[in-house]
C-alpha cells in the first residue's frame, strides 16, 4: 500500500525554508520527513532534526489546553491548572484593556519572532498591534545587522540565485555553517565540487564541521572579518585581479577605494585576525583569480557591534574583482526583496501609527526592568502577548530578561507548543499547533521559491493556531480590520492578489512559484539597488541609522567591539549547536542525545595556562553575570576565543542560567541589531562558593 504523502514546508530556518513530503500514518500521526523533490532547491534532501519531526509533532510534553497559573512562576506545570479557551481569552482580554486603562495602550507589547517563519500564523499579531495602538516591535534579533550591511553596498536585500552554485569554480561559506544549519547548500556546494573541481573556502570563528570539509578553512578572531576582506582587496589591486572596467561602470568610487586599501596589506590583516600571512595571501589570490567565485554570506559574522560593517567590506569583494558579471560568480546573504509581497491585510499595515512608540526586541530585559531608554522614556510594559520565540533563553543579557519576566505586576500570555522557560513565566498559557496543523505562506532568504503549506494533520488536543489567538482577542477587544474576518487561506489568497501573483491552487502539491528575476537583475548587470544604480564602496552609514557617524565609510576594520583586556582576556561566540533552532528542538530526544550537553571549546594551550585540563568545569563570567560550563579542549580555534554552542535550556547549565546571561543588548552599529557574537569575558576553574 502507497505511503500517504502530505506536502509541506519547513518554518524553521529561513535560508532553507524546505519543501516537505511528510509520511501522513492517518489524519493525526506523523511518520518520517522528507526533502520535497518538486524544486531546484529543496531536492530532496532535508536536515536530520526536521526528518525525524515526528519526535516533537508527537512529544509526550506537548502542551495541549489552555492554562492558568495558579502556583509560583518559573516552575512549570506544576504551577498551573487547566481552564476553558473562552475563559482564557477572557482574561487576556481583560487584563490587556486594564493595562491601557491604567497607562495607555503602549503598556501592551505584543512580542513575537521567528519560532515560525509563515507569513500568516508569524506576522498576523502586528495586525493586533497596529490597530489598537500598542507598542511596535523593532525585530533587531536576527537580520538588522546584515541587512543593513548588505544594503550599504549593494542597495537591495536580494543577490544572486544559490542554484547558480553548481556552476560556480569557487565557493566561499564566509560566517556560516550549513552542515549544521543548512544542509541544502551543502548539496549544492558539492556538486559544483564533483562535477566542476569547485574549491570551497570556509571562513569562520572556529573549525565548524564545515570548515572540516573545506579545501581551506579560514579560522579568524571574532570581530575582524572586514580586516581580512580589506588586504584580499589589497592583493586583488596589487596583483592584477581587480576588474577596473567592470568598477568604472557599477561601482562608486573604486580608485578611492584603491588607495584607502593600499595599506591594508595582509601582514596587517594578519596581526588582527590572528591568521597567518601566508593563508591571506592564499585565500586572496584564490579568490582573486577565479571569476566565477560565489560568496555564500552568513549571519555568524554580523551579530557583532561593528556586524554591519562587516557584511558590507565583505560585499565590495565581488564587485572589485567583478564576479557579478559570470554564472555562478557574485553573492547571496538573503533575497527578500524578489517576492514583494504585499502584507497589509496580514500585517495592519494600512493602520499603523509612527508615533506610536517602537520597542527594541533585543533590550527586552531593559524594557521589562524598567531603563528609561529601552522604554523610550515612555510607560513601563504591564502586559504581553508571546508567541513564535522564547525570550527567557535567546534574548541577550539574560539576567535583565529573568528579572523583568519576575515582576508581580507584569501580565503575561504565552501562546506556545511545550512549556518552555517563557511559558512557565506567563499568567496564561496557550496551546500551539505546529506548521503541520495550519495553513501558511512561506518566503526564503537563501533560494527563490514562494510556497504555500495546507494543514497536514489535525491540531493535537485543543491547540490552536496564532491567527485563531489573534482574530479571538481582537474581537473581544473591538479591534476592527478586514484580516480579523478572514481565514488563513483568505489572507493568503488576498496577499497574492494583492502581489499580482497566481492563484493559491497553483502553488500546491509541493510546486510553489518560483520569483527568480532575470539573470540580469540577479546580477545587477542592469544596476544595484542605490539610486545611482551603482554599488557603494562608500557607505552612507548615517542613512541607515542613528549611530552610522560611529563607523567608516569606506571599509574598514572598526574597533566598535567589545575587545579582549587584561580583565577579559577571552572573546566568546555562542554559535548554533547542529540538533538545534535556536531553543525550538531542545525537548526532542534525538537533539538531546546528538548534542549531549553544553560545553565550551577552548584552545588546549589556553586551558594549560590556567592549570585546567579537558574536561574540567570552568566558569565564564563578565559584568552581567557569569556560568558553569565543561571544558572540551579543541585545537580548531584561535588562542583567546571560545566557543559555547546552543541554545541550550537555563536548565541544562550548572546554575539554571544560559550562556546569554553574558551576551550583551548593546545595540549594534548603525541602527541596532544583537551582539551575540561580540562578548569579551573572563574565565577560572569553577568554584561555586565564589562567584
Amino acid at each position: 500500500m502507497p505511503l500517504d504523502i502530505a506536502h509541506s514546508v519547513c518554518p524553521h530556518d529561513c535560508p532553507s525554508t524546505c519543501t516537505l513530503e511528510v509520511e501522513r500514518l492517518d489524519a493525526r500521526t506523523i511518520g518520517r520527513v522528507h526533502g520535497g523533490r518538486k524544486d531546484g532547491y529543496t531536492a530532496g534532501v532535508v536536515c536530520a532534526k526536521v526528518a525525524r519531526y515526528a519526535e516533537r509533532q508527537h512529544h509526550p510534553e506537548r502542551l495541549g489546553q489552555p492554562l492558568r497559573r495558579i502556583g509560583p512562576k518559573g516552575v512549570g506545570l506544576a504551577s498551573f491548572e487547566p481552564i476553558g479557551w473562552d475563559e482564557a481569552l477572557d482574561i487576556v482580554a481583560t487584563k490587556f484593556r486594564e493595562a491601557a486603562e491604567r497607562h495607555g495602550p503602549e503598556t501592551v507589547w505584543p512580542y513575537f519572532y521567528a519560532g515560525t517563519m509563515g507569513h500568516v500564523q508569524r506576522d498576523g499579531i502586528d495586525r493586533l498591534r497596529h490597530v489598537m495602538k500598542y507598542s511596535r516591535q523593532f525585530g533587531s534579533i536576527c537580520v538588522a545587522l546584515s541587512d543593513a550591511g548588505w544594503n550599504a553596498g549593494v542597495g537591495i536585500k536580494r543577490g544572486v540565485d544559490s542554484r547558480e552554485i553548481a556552476k560556480s569554480d569557487l565557493v566561499v561559506v564566509w560566517g556560516g555553517n550549513p552542515v549544521a544549519t543548512q544542509v541544502n547548500l551543502m548539496a549544492h556546494i558539492q556538486r559544483a565540487r564533483k562535477q566542476r573541481g569547485a574549491k570551497l573556502v570556509v571562513v569562520d570563528t572556529y573549525r565548524t564541521p564545515t570548515a572540516d570539509v573545506a579545501d581551506l578553512a579560514v579560522i579568524l578572531k571574532p570581530g575582524t572579518d572586514a580586516a581580512l576582506a580589506c588586504a584580499m582587496m589589497h592583493v586583488a589591486f596589487k596583483e592584477g585581479f581587480a576588474d577596473r572596467a567592470y568598477m568604472a561602470k557599477y561601482a562608486d568610487v573604486p580608485d578611492e577605494l584603491e588607495a584607502h586599501v593600499a595599506d591594508k596589506t595582509p601582514a596587517w590583516a594578519a596581526e588582527i585576525t590572528g591568521l597567518p600571512e601566508e593563508t591571506i595571501w592564499e585565500f586572496a589570490r584564490l579568490y582573486g583569480a577565479t571569476k566565477r567565485a560565489f560568496i555564500r554570506v552568513g549571519y555568524g559574522f554580523s551579530r557583532s557591534r561593528n556586524g554591519a560593517a562587516q557584511i558590507h567590506a565583505v560585499t565590495c569583494l565581488p564587485t572589485v574583482i567583478g564576479a557579478w558579471q559570470h554564472e555562478g560568480g557574485g553573492a547571496l546573504y538573503a533575497g527578500g526583496a524578489i517576492y514583494n509581497l504585499q502584507k497589509s491585510v496580514i500585517q495592519g499595515l494600512d493602520a499603523v501609527d509612527r508615533s506610536v512608540r517602537e520597542l527594541d526586541m533585543s533590550r527586552i530585559g531593559g524594557v521589562l526592568t524598567g531603563d528609561p531608554d529601552a522604554l523610550g522614556h515612555g510607560p513601563p510594559v504591564t502586559a504581553m502577548l508571546i508567541q513564535n520565540t522564547n525570550p527567557m533563553v535567546v534574548a541577550p543579557d539574560l539576567m535583565k530578561v529573568h528579572q523583568g519576566f519576575a515582576r508581580d505586576d507584569l501580565f503575561v500570555c504565552v501562546h506556545e507548543q511545550f512549556m518552555t522557560e517563557t511559558a512557565a513565566m506567563a499568567d496564561i498559557v496557550l496551546p500551539a499547533t505546529t506548521f503541520l496543523e495550519h495553513d501558511d505562506i512561506y518566503t526564503a532568504s537563501g533560494h527563490t521559491i514562494l510556497q504555500i503549506a495546507q494543514k497536514a494533520v489535525e491540531p493535537f488536543a485543543e491547540a490552536r493556531e496564532n491567527h485563531y489567538v489573534v482574530t479571538e482577542l481582537a474581537r473581544r477587544l473591538g479591534a476592527e480590520h478586514p484580516g480579523f474576518a478572514m481565514t488563513p487561506w483568505q489572507l493568503i489568497e488576498r496577499t497574492l492578489t494583492d502581489t499580482g501573483l497566481p492563484p493559491a491552487e497553483t502553488f500546491l502539491e509541493g510546486r510553489g512559484h518560483d520569483c527568480a528575476l532575470p539573470f540580469e537583475t540577479m546580477h545587477f548587470l542592469d544596476g544595484f539597488g542605490h539610486k545611482d544604480g551603482k554599488f557603494h564602496f562608500k557607505a552612507d552609514w548615517s542613512a541607515l541609522g542613528p549611530a552610522g557617524a560611529r563607523l567608516s565609510a569606506l571599509p574598514d576594520q572598526n574597533w566598535v567591539i567589545d575587545r579582549a583586556t587584561e580583565a577579559k582576556p577571552f572573546r566568546l561566540v555562542t554559535a548554533p549547536a547542529r540538533s538545534f533552532l535556536n531553543s525550538t528542538f531542545g525537548e526532542t530526544p534525538g537533539s538531546r542525545q546528538r548534542e549531549g550537553a553544553p560545553r565550551v571549546l577552548i584552545h588546549a594551550e589556553d586551558l594549560a595556562a590556567m592549570a585546567a585540563e579537558d574536561g574540567a568545569r570552568l566558569r565564564l563570567g563578565n559584568e552581567r553575570g557569569s556560568v558553569v560550563v565543561p571544558a572540551k579542549a579543541f585545537d580548531g580555534i584561535r588562542r583567546g576565543v571560545v566557543v559555547v554552542e546552543g541554545i541550550w535550556p537555563n536548565h541544562a547549565f550548572e546554575e539554571g542560567v544560559g550562556i546569554n546571561a553574558l551576551t550583551s543588548a548593546e545595540p549594534g552599529l548603525p541602527a541596532g541589531g544583537a551582539v551575540f557574537h561580540d562578548t569579551a569575558i573572563w574565565i577560572r576553574p569553577a568554584d561555586l562558593s565564589a562567584r
